[in-house]
């Protein structure tokens, strides 16, 4: 009976150290040691418990603690990386909303800038559409295509 006092804890002990050493070692793991908060706070609520049986009946307690140390210690480093992870998320969309504002600021001033060249083929059929002019000339011939006007020869050409 007395030895079973003296080994109170000790089985919820090991548990909890090894619960704390594999929590610890998620923990470490760039973005994948932000799961490592559950095991981690499981490894502290067993050596916990563990201890509180241990002083009842004056057992050792060096399984334990080291459980709970290292469980506390993953725990932290798990959390940190939860943080760390969330100060990059608050940061991420802005940096991305501003490189789209700027690449698409780039690509609408090329456009602005660039000569436009169609060519549509359907069998002996052939449209070719030529543009070297300026914004203003490019939807101007674009409005003229859509409402099916005649437009100058130099622009379109059609060959059957």
């Amino acid at each position: 009976m007395e030895e079973e006092k003296k080994n109170s804890g000790q089985t919820l002990g090991i548990a909890a150290l090894i619960t704390a050493i594999i929590t610890f070692v998620i923990a470490v793991i760039p973005c994948v040691g932000l799961i490592a908060i559950i095991p981690g706070i499981i490894a502290i609520v067993l050596a916990s418990v563990g201890l509180s049986q241990a002083s009842r009946s004056d057992s050792p307690r060096g399984v334990l603690i080291a459980g709970l140390v290292i469980g506390i210690v993953a725990s932290v480093i798990s959390l940190s990386q939860y943080l760390i992870a969330g100060k990059i998320a608050d940061k991420w969309p802005r940096n991305i909303e501003k490189l789209v504002e700027e690449v698409q600021g780039n690509v609408v001033k090329e456009l602005e800038d660039a000569s436009v060249s169609i060519k549509v083929q359907n069998g002996d059929d052939k449209v070719e559409i030529n543009v070297d002019k300026g914004k203003k000339d490019k939807e101007q011939t674009l409005e003229e295509l859509e409402q099916g006007t005649t437009l100058p020869d130099d622009t379109v050409t059609g060959t059957k």
